[in-house]
């Protein structure tokens, strides 16, 4: 789960991934890093629908990108915040395990594009909005392949009123995947990190899935 518009909140994270321990241990400023993959992430493992090559969106210290090569999947993980990237970096190598992970401004994608079979995104989707989301969406069709799926987790409406994340409405995800893409799932789960003053907890949120349409 990464920042709200970048790169204006591109410093504001670097600078939070600056003051965390790298060892991805939940911390009140990183409430997304909570040391361990997403529920969600496994669930969409285990049931098959992580497929082919993987884009890690937003992919923070990594601990999806690293669950999910682990497994065996062939991973990229991306993020705007170069401390980020380097600690994800420093986890694959203390623990073996191979993935590549660089920066990049996920409105663009640069370099990357028709690359990706499944897409995953844990907490980035919700930090957009207006043009920024626009151009978020349009470079997730850019590196998909043409049969590709993106997988979006993001924190919902009905999470508690408060500072923290910005909540997304069903009317959002519906609005930002209607053109390009099938939606094939969008339904309520949880996420687990923790909110400003609230500690950590399972945070309401949703899962869309949407397929890479002509």
């Amino acid at each position: 789960m990464t920042g709200p518009q970048q790169p204006e909140a591109g410093e504001y994270f670097e600078s939070v991934y600056r003051s965390q321990p790298p060892t991805g241990a939940v911390v009140s400023a990183a409430g997304w890093d909570i040391g361990q993959p997403q529920p969600m992430v496994v669930e969409l493992a285990d049931t098959g629908r992580i497929r082919g090559r993987v884009l890690d969106a937003g992919c923070g210290t990594g601990e999806n990108a690293l669950y999910l090569a682990g497994r065996g999947y062939d991973v990229t993980g991306l993020d705007f915040a170069a401390t980020a990237i380097a600690n994800a970096r420093a986890k694959a190598t203390r623990l073996g395990i191979r993935a590549e992970f660089d920066s990049a401004d996920a409105r663009e994608f640069t370099g990357y594009e028709d690359s990706f079979d499944t897409v995953l995104d844990s907490g980035l989707f919700h930090t957009f909005t207006g043009p920024d989301r626009v151009r978020y969406v349009a470079a997730l069709r850019r590196v998909t392949n043409s049969a590709g799926a993106v997988h979006i987790l993001a924190v919902s409406d009905a999470a508690p009123p408060g500072p923290g994340p910005r909540r997304i409405t069903e009317a959002e995800l519906r609005e930002a995947f209607a053109t390009g893409w099938a939606i094939e799932v969008l339904r309520r789960g949880e996420m687990l990190g923790s909110l400003p003053g609230r500690g950590p907890a399972s945070i309401p949120s949703w899962l869309l899935t949407a397929r890479k349409s002509a």
